[in-house]
């Protein structure tokens, strides 16, 4: 009779070690299909390459990018964006201005349809060569970078301004390094 129990015990046993494997399988599966399909559609991170957005972003910063906020809106100027821009690179800029606009800058300030724009985020040292008048085409938005001396951007004719289909996303927060961990908007 004991030797029954044992051979019982030891099934019963054996079943819940299988069972619990499985449902550590299964729950890892799930976790990576979820980290999948949220890093896809919903939220991306985002290494900043280069000083053009100096000294909001820094080189090698990391940024959570929100890709769903503009499936139900467009960018809003003063809006930090991530797109895909030529040569299969993708770019983090600040919108300054939306289609049908017009921009320019004379004597360090930024215009949008003739007013000036209140830009918190430019050190005072950094402002702008003059350029413009340029008309935002529909579709696309304007884009420079914080760091207006250093910065490829819609003032260059190779980037120009950038279709609406081409943003991947709003640059949200800043997570990394850890000290320079801040909120974008």
């Amino acid at each position: 009779m004991s030797e029954f129990i044992s051979r019982s015990t030891r099934r019963n046993r054996h079943n819940r070690e299988s069972n619990e494997a499985w449902e550590w399988v299964q729950a890892l599966a799930i976790a990576v299909v979820l980290a999948l399909v949220i890093r896809s559609f919903i939220f991306s991170p985002f290494s900043v390459s280069g000083p053009s957005m100096l000294s909001t972003l820094h080189n090698g910063d990391l940024v959570i990018v929100n890709k769903v906020i503009y499936l139900f809106r467009d960018p809003e100027p003063g809006e930090v964006i991530v797109f895909h821009a030529p040569e299969n690179r993708d770019y983090i800029k600040r919108v300054i201005a939306m289609p049908g606009q017009t921009v320019s800058a004379q004597n360090n300030v930024v215009r949008v349809d003739g007013a000036s724009i209140d830009e918190p985020y430019i050190d005072e040292g950094n402002r702008t060569a003059d350029f413009g008048p340029v008309e935002v085409p529909e579709g696309h938005v304007f884009v420079m970078g914080d760091n207006r001396m250093n910065s490829s951007d819609s003032r260059d004719n190779s980037l120009g301004t950038v279709p609406l289909d081409q943003v991947v996303g709003r640059a949200d927060v800043v997570f990394w390094p850890l000290e320079d961990f801040s909120l974008l908007w």
